[in-house]
């Protein structure tokens, strides 16, 4: 029995409940992997990293929504600022989900090497 990897990880949920394609999903866009490596350095307030950026405030604030949404990020309201913070767990359980699963694939199915290619008998 051959079970995709992607299969495997689109029901797979991190201990925050939170399912790991969204992480993924969220991981897709340049702009919010930017995002994340800038929080990597320090946490920020929206109007600090908006600075890196050529983007109007309205897309930017819809990023900030999607990697909020994955957990991906911890925002912080001081007064009328928002401070933004990498929540590095969340990062680590969505790689470790992606190693598992590649891991589970690899003991449950013949190797790539060996497997036929499309078109292939």
């Amino acid at each position: 029995m051959r079970i995709s990897v992607f299969c495997f990880l689109a029901k797979y949920k991190t201990m925050h409940r939170l399912p790991v394609s969204e992480i993924y999903r969220a991981l897709a866009d340049p702009t919010r992997r930017r995002i994340l490596e800038l929080l990597r350095e320090r946490e920020m307030s929206a109007g600090e990293l908006a600075d890196h950026f050529r983007l109007a405030k309205p897309t930017l604030s819809g990023h900030f929504a999607v990697l909020r949404e994955a957990g991906l990020v911890a925002p912080e309201k001081t007064g009328t600022t928002i401070i933004y913070r990498l929540n590095v767990s969340v990062l680590e359980e969505a790689l470790m989900a992606l190693m598992d699963a590649f891991k589970f694939q690899t003991t449950t199915s013949r190797p790539l090497a060996a497997r036929p290619r499309p078109g292939e008998s």
